[in-house]
């Protein structure tokens, strides 16, 4: 019973594996939500405060984490098992 409960604490704490590519983009999606956090809450925008307003590097910034939070949504729906 022991060994049991050893073996189901190990496969749950163990969780699905994740690429490289989906922890980055899961990563970027956080950063790029908790940016846009501060713009909501408190009119701060870290991007444009680090790159410069409207600048190349911060559309591309912007972009990036566009692109990484509809990879990480694509990602979630791999996660749910179906009914």
């Amino acid at each position: 019973m022991i060994s049991q409960d050893v073996a189901q604490a190990s496969a749950i704490s163990s969780g699905p594996k994740f690429t490289t590519a989906e922890r980055v983009a899961f990563i970027l999606a956080v950063i790029g939500g908790l940016n846009w956090g501060l713009v909501g809450a408190f009119s701060f925008d870290p991007v444009a405060t680090l790159l410069g307003d409207h600048s190349m590097a911060s559309r591309v910034t912007y972009l990036f984490f566009g692109l990484s939070s509809i990879y990480a949504m694509y990602t979630a729906t791999k996660l749910v098992q179906p009914l």
